[in-house]
């Protein structure tokens, strides 16, 4: 059945191919952000520029959309204005949350909806989990919560930093890092594929007033996915191996991405969302995960190739201190 859909975002890493499977699954969408994203949207796609601080921002639940699909709140004041908005005015809304709320170390290593929502190490994940809270304690609004994980499409994955530079480091013979002995398991998604079960949330009474994760089944470990972006860029990835505590010393703001997420095992049960948005792949191979995000980066280091800085001075510094111990 065809709906009003509307996406707050539409244009982001992971938004942009959902709005892509909105529109081919022949949904009416309409994106509301700032219009500064240089993809151009689907055909037929209506566009309202603005952003979540606009006076007329209140406007949009006049629409009374069958689906809102929120992918730019961060914060519980900016929730609590969209509960303010939408209760009473939308079929569903889905709130794009993050799978870095569960605990960490999570108490199994296979991670359901049902592990705990505790993160003491990053202020981004703990954001999230209070505006989830906010969510599931408000009125006459039919909620549903999404938490993806690692999700590429245009930035390459690593652990902290600015991807840009670290490819630009591998083209140049320089080392990177990685945190651990790199045997962790880490879960890559696609943002084409969680896109398929996204959209099939759409207007389904058992995805109300319940929380779903969409992540890819298969882990790989971070010394392959190191190793796999150095082979695709035509290079051997230098990697070299430092523990996370030492990391977060040396960077006391690598304390979120790192132990709040990234320096942690990542696999994940996606039974709950195929019950409800049916069955779904996602791409295996490294290559194919990898594939759309090599591309992107192609292009933008053919205009504009990232300087070395003091990122680059700090990542040669923990590099020669660690390889001094042998």
């Amino acid at each position: 059945m065809a709906m009003n859909v509307l996406f707050i975002g539409g244009t982001g890493q992971i938004s942009y191919p959902c709005v892509e499977r909105a529109v081919a699954q022949g949904h009416a969408v309409t994106v509301y952000n700032r219009g500064k994203r240089p993809d151009e949207l689907p055909a037929g796609v209506t566009s309202i520029v603005g952003d979540l601080t606009s006076p007329d921002y209140a406007d949009l639940a006049k629409a009374n959309y069958d689906v809102v699909c929120q992918f730019i709140v961060f914060t519980p004041d900016q929730m609590a204005r969209d509960i303010e908005v939408f209760a009473g005015h939308c079929g569903q809304y889905i709130f794009i949350s993050s799978a870095s709320v569960y605990e960490k170390p999570a108490r199994h290593y296979v991670i359901t909806e049902n592990t705990p929502a505790i993160n003491p190490y990053w202020p981004y994940s703990q954001a999230k989990i209070a505006c989830e809270n906010l969510l599931i304690a408000s009125s006459n609004l039919a909620w549903t919560i999404v938490r993806p994980s690692h999700t590429v499409r245009t930035g390459l994955p690593i652990m902290m930093g600015d991807s840009d530079v670290m490819a630009r480091r591998m083209l140049d013979g320089e080392p990177t890092i990685v945190a651990g002995d790199g045997n962790t398991p880490w879960t890559l998604t696609r943002s084409v594929d969680l896109a398929v079960p996204f959209v099939g949330l759409f207007g389904k009474p058992a995805a109300l007033h319940d929380t779903f994760h969409i992540t890819n089944d298969r882990a790989h470990i971070w010394n392959d996915i190191q190793t796999a972006i150095g082979r695709l860029l035509g290079v051997e990835a230098k990697i070299v191996h430092v523990p996370t505590d030492t990391l977060v010393r040396y960077n006391p703001e690598w304390i979120g991405p790192l132990t709040g997420d990234k320096a942690w095992t990542a696999i994940f049960d996606n039974s709950k969302v195929k019950s409800v948005a049916g069955d779904f792949t996602c791409a295996q191979s490294l290559d194919e995960i990898l594939a759309e995000p090599i591309a992107h980066l192609k292009q933008r280091l053919a205009t504009n190739r990232p300087p070395k800085g003091e990122f680059d001075a700090l990542v040669d510094r923990i590099c020669a201190a660690q390889s001094a111990l042998g």
